[in-house]
């Protein structure tokens, strides 16, 4: 016998602010919805703020599809400085003059970064490692290998 519809199956779109993690919005909406089954489909992390999308009861199944789709991202960046955790929160390590940049050049410059590239993800990642995100070991100044992923870029 098919289960009936419930309301409560479905996904549910979050605007997350900087602070939380992913896992503390989906505690969040489980409590105040009383739900046994409740996941996102991808981490963004403490200091990352955008949409991040909540798979309820039977739509949990969904997760792996939603996961493998790709993704946008945006956001804004700071030329000329180098922080140690390679982000806006991070200890500037090192700065450069900049030469003057046409968005021409601008342009250039990030058509060399798309296509196929393996990345080692950040110590800062949301990516865990033995079940803990990479960045509460960074965090505690605790550094371990990571190994380059295939990554996609348009």
């Amino acid at each position: 016998m098919i289960r009936p519809f419930d309301p409560f199956d479905g996904a549910l779109l979050v605007d997350k602010p900087a602070g939380p993690t992913s896992h503390d919005i989906v505690e969040v909406v489980r409590s105040h919805l009383a739900l046994a089954k409740v996941g996102h489909c991808g981490t963004l992390d403490p200091a990352a703020t955008g949409l991040i999308i909540l798979l309820l009861g039977r739509a949990t199944k969904l997760a792996e599809k939603l996961m493998a789709d790709d993704k946008v991202y945006s956001g804004w960046l700071k030329l000329g400085e180098t922080t140690n955790s390679y982000d806006a929160d991070g200890e500037v390590t090192a700065t450069a003059e900049l030469p003057p940049l046409s968005l021409e050049r601008l342009n250039e410059i990030a058509d060399a970064f798309t296509g196929d590239q393996m990345q080692v993800p950040p110590m800062v990642s949301a990516i865990k490692k033995d079940g803990v995100p990479l960045y509460k070991l960074a965090r505690k100044g605790i550094e371990v290998p990571r190994e380059p992923r295939l990554i996609h870029i348009y």
